[in-house]
């Protein structure tokens, strides 16, 4: 009933762009995991001196496990590494580390894309599951022949885009966190050569597409449902 030939129209795309620019990140992260940094600093070195290059005391380095898990948390002030980035000496481990400290410093300095981003996530966690949840409830009272289940089913739609909301408003603040990192490992000369700052910029800008997959996911999850409905809503009258 809910997944038909429209939501492979929709959705395929977006599954494959997921996918393409996924491989795009490995391939980049592990051909230039293999180049060695010319400083011979470890991701979590690099970072410790990033910290105190920009006066950022009381942030926390802590490993993690998985492979690019990497993640700066603001409500803890904790840099979290991943194994791989923090205990090798690499073109990519340095780019990774340094677009975490990025988003470390725009906490610092109370960046406004990343405090709005921040405020929409607890409308996006319960959205994400209460409108999934009020779109499939709609569609069902629809079919049974209800007329409020269109406008049930619509404002699951509403409370889902937020997702949507949610994505683009990563984009800058992620985009912002490479430009920052490009400056820093610049800055503290931990990166010195033209081939070591094109690893860096091929590993920041394969992450970057990443938020751009995930954007476009989003919207046309939005679109899709959007579709069925106004269909539905169509045939009713």
């Amino acid at each position: 009933m809910f997944y038909n030939s429209q939501y492979l129209l929709f959705m395929v795309p977006a599954f494959l762009l997921m996918l393409i620019t996924s491989w795009y990140v490995k391939s980049a992260y592990k051909k230039w995991g293999r180049v060695p940094a010319r400083s011979q600093l470890t991701g979590s070195e690099a970072a410790q001196r990033l910290i105190a290059h920009s006066g950022l005391y009381g942030i926390q380095i802590q490993n993690v496990a998985g492979n690019l898990t990497d993640n700066y948390d603001p409500r803890t002030r904790i840099l979290h590494l991943s194994q791989g980035v923090a205990q090798t000496a690499s073109v990519a481990s340095l780019a990774v580390a340094a677009h975490e400290l990025g988003h470390a410093q725009q906490d610092a300095e109370g960046y406004l894309p990343l405090r709005f981003r921040s405020a929409l996530v607890p409308m996006v966690n319960i959205g994400s599951t209460l409108g999934w949840i009020l779109v499939m409830l709609g569609l069902f009272l629809s079919y049974a022949g209800m007329a409020l289940g269109i406008n049930i089913a619509w404002l699951g739609v509403v409370i889902f885009a937020g997702g949507a909301v949610f994505a683009l408003a990563t984009l800058p603040v992620e985009l912002n966190a490479s430009g920052r990192a490009r400056r820093l490992l610049t800055e503290t000369g931990i990166i010195s050569s033209p081939d070591e700052q094109r690893g860096v910029n091929a590993v920041l800008n394969a992450a970057a597409l990443t938020y751009v997959a995930a954007l476009v996911t989003a919207v046309l999850q939005v679109l899709y449902y959007a579709s069925l409905i106004g269909g539905l809503g169509r045939r009713r009258r």
